[in-house]
């Protein structure tokens, strides 16, 4: 029997994934400093979480680690699934129950696989492909398009939901070095993977005017990723999802 299956856009590259009864949250950011904005409303705070079974965190970055304002989040015992050097983070801001999960490893949370997938970005980073009940939804994080990103289906088979980061961003200086995949390289994996549906993530983010304009370059409109998609592998849908918008997945 094929679960429901149902995405919550918070912000960013933060969301709620709820397959069955089951609920993960991915890459806490809930709340703002110099130079980080998620440029779009924060949905939810931590204390108005729904129950989570797990967290799953791809990096350490602030935008997708915001362990300080996800620590009001009241238990501390949830299982947080993570890349490794997030894990004396965790334990810091009070979370008991913190494992580390290395690229092809799994870990069994009631009736969801979550599996860790490679991931490259300008600190260490791993993706996840979350799966059960007859689902399943890759989670990028902000990483960069790589190789190994293309073999997830050949390993974990088909996907009904692929989350993308799709905006390009790129660090000024030195040499406008890319951190993150574009549009255009979300639209190839999308077409390599073939999921029920793509939605992309991690666009509207914001340095503000100063960050902007003097560190940070992005490409803020996720209708690039629509465009490109429908251009590559048309019979893929694409939905762009508003934050505290809930999304069901059709069968």
């Amino acid at each position: 029997m094929t679960e429901p299956l149902v995405i919550t856009r918070i912000t960013h590259s933060c969301h709620l994934i709820q397959i069955g009864g089951l609920t993960v949250l991915t890459d806490p950011w809930f709340s703002q400093r110099p130079f980080y904005h998620p440029g779009e409303p924060i949905a939810l705070r931590p204390e108005a979480l729904p129950h989570l079974d797990a967290v799953v965190i791809s990096h350490e970055h602030y935008d997708h680690c915001d362990l300080d304002a996800f620590r009001r989040y009241p238990r501390k015992d949830v299982p947080l699934l993570v890349a490794g050097p997030v894990v004396e983070k965790a334990r810091k801001a009070g979370f008991s129950h913190v494992r580390a999960l290395e690229p092809w490893q799994s870990a069994r949370v009631g009736d969801l696989t979550i599996s860790a997938a490679p991931g490259e970005h300008g600190v260490y980073e791993v993706t996840y492909v979350i799966s059960g009940g007859g689902r399943s939804v890759y989670f990028a994080g902000d990483t960069l398009l790589i190789p190994e990103l293309h073999t997830l289906t050949d390993r974990y088979g088909p996907l009904d939901v692929a989350l993308l980061p799709v905006n390009g961003l790129r660090i000024r200086m030195p040499r406008s070095r890319q951190v993150v995949m574009n549009a255009e390289e979300a639209a190839e994996l999308t077409a390599t993977l073939r999921p029920k549906l793509a939605i992309p993530q991690h666009y509207a983010f914001t340095g503000g005017t100063i960050g902007d304009t003097l560190f940070l370059k992005s490409d803020k409109d996720p209708a690039l990723f629509v465009d490109a998609v429908h251009r590559l592998v048309p019979d893929v849908p694409v939905k762009v999802i508003n934050p505290g918008e809930p999304l069901t997945v059709t069968p």
